[in-house]
This record gives structure tokens, C-alpha cells and sequence, in this order.
């Protein structure tokens, strides 16, 4: 049974959603993305994957700045959905928004709730050192991700998993299950229940000052913290010259040493306990490339130290 619905969304991560919902032969009213920002070298305005994705599919496509008047209110309200699919939208939705659909705004979150509520749960999740997370839906309330859980799915978070693997995992399980959510909604079956009051985290945006990695922390540590970063905004350490290097992948290693010297000729770098090995980095201005590659054209030498 087809649902009339809005979607809102932004991102990349929320594209996969939309095309499972078209797929389905769901009726999308109207997608709401956030503006078109300047981008690239020529600063065209660039609008977001969620609104390219919505012109391909022949959606229609509104950008407004906010909701804080009355007529981009009733012309949310004006579309007489059953519901609307939030996934990465961006704008916070005032309670006028949340009551305008029959049976509510539902989301999608990137982590297992009460655990990694707010703005970067992937992240989060892997500079933890969790071994788990969740896709999980909700439905919306006016407070921080603290609405009713509907679904959920786990996901698995690999050792040398990084933030960019991650977010793609569980964009693809979190479509496939807001796909069953809203099937069990038109249905008139989706139980939704209330989050536990223990074990609440919330996972603050990423501030690129957190990025610098601290070789002095243990090797798990380190390697959570440059995981959880890849690719964006990407741990970096200082090289010798002065200039940086943004890790883009690590392994843990075998190995001690003075933290952020270079026990190897592969990149193992030791920590305040143990050591990790760079897989993956780049150069500013440079592409990334694995450490072998990188190691050819630079003057590192064992006992030479990263900052």
C-alpha cells in the first residue's frame, strides 16, 4: 500500500532512502533539501545530492532557509501527507511541522538510541572504539533524537572500518529498513517504543581542532581517532618539515618507541602504548595514496619523529 509522503534530506547518505521509497511506488509529494551553497572553483551554486537525486527522479524540490513562518508551515501542511521521512535534513522541524502529516515525521539515525544522539553518531561511534552500532528509525518529537524508536538494525563496525565506511553501511541498511517501516506504517503495524532514560550519549559535531592526532595516547586510541576521521575532516600529524600529513588509514602494529617516532621503513608509528601503521595518507594539495607510494618520494628515516 502506497503512503503519501514528504521527504526531507540533504546529503549523500540520505539519497539511498529516496530511491528505495520511488522504488516502491510510494507517492513523494514533495522533497524538501536544504538551499544550494557555492562550491567548486568557480563558486557555482551546487545544489545538494538529495535535490539532484529528486530532479532525476522528477520530484519537486523545496529549499526553504527555515520554518519559522507561517507559510512554509501550511505549505508543508498544504501536501496532506500521511508522513514525512527525515534522513540528514539539517533543519531543526518546530512541533507545527512535526503534527502537519497524518501520522507523524519519521527518521532515520545513524546509531543504536539512546547511544550517539545529535549531530555526528559515526563518528562518533568509531573514535569510542565501539564494536557495534544501528540504523534505527524514530519517530520525531521536538526533543534531540529522543523520540520513540520504531526499527532498528545493527550494524557491525569493523576494526579498521572508517567513518566513510561506515556512513556507507548504514546509509544502505537504513534504507532498506525505513523502506519496511513505512510499509508496517501503511499497514497500520509500526510499533513504535519509548528510548531507555540509561545509557544516553550524544555525539557533538566534529570540530576540526579534535583532528591533530596525539601520538602519546595508546595505539587503539590512535587508531580509533584517525578511523572515526576518514575522510572528513582526516586526522593529521606533523611531518618533520613542518607540513602535515592527513591519515587517511591505519592499522594497529607491533612495536614501541618514544611516541610519533618511525620504527620501520612501513610507516609504524609508535604510541604511548604500542604502535600503529599508516596505510593510507595525503600531502595537502596531493591525492591520497597508499604509504608505500607516499614513502618513494619522501625523506623519512627510522627515528625520525611525527608531532
Amino acid at each position: 500500500m502506497a503512503l503519501k509522503l514528504i521527504f526531507m534530506g540533504s546529503p549523500d547518505f540520505a539519497v539511498p532512502t529516496l530511491a528505495e521509497l520511488v522504488g516502491a511506488g510510494h507517492d513523494i509529494r514533495a522533497v524538501y533539501s536544504q538551499p544550494a551553497k557555492p562550491a567548486g572553483r568557480g563558486m557555482a551554486e551546487m545544489p545538494t545530492p538529495v535535490a539532484r537525486a529528486a530532479g532525476d527522479f522528477g520530484l519537486p524540490v523545496l529549499t526553504p532557509r527555515n520554518f519559522r513562518n507561517q507559510d512554509a508551515i501550511d505549505q508543508f501542511a498544504g501536501f496532506e501527507a500521511d508522513a514525512a521521512v527525515v534522513v540528514a535534513y539539517g533543519l531543526i522541524l518546530p512541533q507545527a511541522v512535526l503534527d502537519a502529516t497524518r501520522y507523524g515525521c519519521f527518521n532515520l539515525h545513524a546509531s543504536k538510541l539512546p547511544r550517539w544522539r545529535g549531530a555526528a553518531p559515526i563518528q562518533r561511534a568509531i573514535m569510542a572504539g565501539d564494536g557495534t552500532t544501528a540504523a534505527s528509525i524514530m519517530r520525531m518529537e521536538a526533543g534531540l533524537d529522543t523520540g520513540p524508536v520504531c526499527m532498528e538494525e545493527a550494524v557491525a563496525i569493523g576494526a579498521d572500518m572508517t567513518a566513510g565506511d561506515l556512513h556507507d553501511e548504514l546509509a544502505r541498511a537504513g534504507a532498506g529498513l525505513m523502506l519496511r517501516a513505512m510499509s508496517a506504517l501503511a499497514l497500520g503495524q509500526l510499533d513504535c517504543e519509548t528510548q531507555a532514560e540509561e545509557g544516553v550519549t550524544y555525539a557533538a559535531k566534529i570540530d576540526k581542532v579534535e583532528a591533530r592526532v596525539d601520538w602519546s595516547r595508546s595505539a587503539a586510541e590512535v587508531h580509533n581517532h584517525i578511523r572515526g576521521l576518514s575522510p572528513f575532516p582526516g586526522a593529521w600529524t606533523q611531518m618533520p618539515d613542518g607540513s602535515r600529513l592527513k591519515i587517511l588509514r591505519s592499522s594497529l602494529a607491533e612495536g614501541k618507541g618514544e611516541p610519533g617516532i618511525i620504527l620501520d621503513n612501513r610507516l609504524t608509528i609508535a604510541c604511548g602504548e604500542g604502535a600503529v601503521r599508516l596505510q593510507q595518507v595525503q600531502r595537502a594539495g596531493a591525492r591520497a595514496m597508499d604509504s608505500g607510494t607516499f614513502l618513494l618520494g619522501q625523506k623519512l628515516v627510522l627515528g625520525d619523529r611525527l608531532e
